[in-house]
């Protein structure tokens, strides 16, 4: 589950730079998580590459990919281009399967890995070294987004989010902004990917759906947009909540006998519905607003 929390924190933080920074919405996130999942799986299955070689690999794949499709897509404003990303989700699965992309990609099939084995003699499990290597991942893209906001950069994005005719007429070049920031969050998602490639060790069409890029969203949302420290709470708080609504819904099932159908979906919906009611800017900003009220 700490695994998954660092895997859904990531991307959370490359879809924040784009929703909660520049203003721009995606629904196609997981596509890149594909991209990036399916270089790190080629290059190890074909090429003997690495575990820890293929995050750079798949960031640049996944950097030029997204930098591409925001060239004409970023054209496009609000639900037009919610609606391409979307459009992009869709597809991606289905290219994964095409049967002339069978020989690299596995098919349906997907592709069987190995788990990185632990180094250095180090006295932990594979899944402990997975977890430090994953967390240490997150701490230092976390790290350089942080810098990268707090930058020149950071406020032109900002500015754009804001106000983009304004941000325009003061000579910020939007257009370049707007593709390069596109680009950098389809990076982070493909890091990602390439992580959770080597974590499962299995990678399929099937797993990057568009129910991936709604997971994104959903932990994006309840950490709190515009929040780099809400992106990983959100990331953690859906993996949590995920796990728990199926072991109540097990629970309720098995122990208690009950008739009705009670799903996880149900549960986790209803704690998302009350979430929202109760802290509607996410739970980083519901907390920073508690402590604010309490000062007074």
């Amino acid at each position: 589950m700490l695994v998954l929390s660092c895997l859904f924190a990531i991307p959370a933080v490359g879809l924040n730079l784009m929703l909660g920074y520049t203003g721009l919405v995606s629904l196609g996130h997981m596509a890149f998580a594909g991209f990036g999942a399916y270089t790190a799986a080629v290059l190890m299955d074909q090429l003997s590459v690495p575990y820890w070689a293929t995050i750079p690999a798949a960031a640049i794949v996944c950097f030029i990919v997204g930098y591409l499709f925001g060239l004409p897509a970023l054209k496009l404003e609000g639900h037009y281009l919610a609606l391409a990303t979307f459009a992009l989700a869709l597809a991606v699965p289905q290219i994964l399967k095409y049967k002339w992309l069978e020989d690299l990609t596995g098919g349906v099939q997907g592709i069987v890995l190995l788990k990185p084995e632990v180094p250095f003699g180090l006295p932990l499990t594979e899944d402990q070294w997975l977890y430090y290597y994953c967390l240490f991942v997150m701490i230092v893209l976390y790290w350089a987004a942080n810098n990268m906001l707090n930058s020149r950069s950071g406020r032109a994005m900002m500015a754009i989010r804001d106000y983009a005719i304004a941000a325009d007429t003061m000579g910020i070049n939007t257009s370049l902004y707007k593709t390069v920031t596109f680009g950098i969050s389809a990076a982070y998602t493909g890091i990602a990917g390439a992580l959770s490639a080597s974590a499962i060790a299995f990678v399929a069409p099937d797993s990057f759906n568009i129910f991936l890029s709604i997971k994104f969203l959903i932990g994006l949302v309840v950490g709190g947009i515009g929040s780099l420290a809400g992106s990983v709470v959100g990331g953690i708080f859906y993996v949590l909540v995920d796990n728990s609504a199926q072991a109540i819904s097990t629970f309720v099932k098995n122990d208690l006998g009950v008739q009705f159908d009670l799903s996880a979906y149900t549960i986790f919906g209803l704690l998302l519905i009350a979430l929202m009611y109760i802290m509607p800017m996410g739970i980083v900003g519901g907390v920073y607003l508690a402590l604010r009220r309490l000062r007074r």
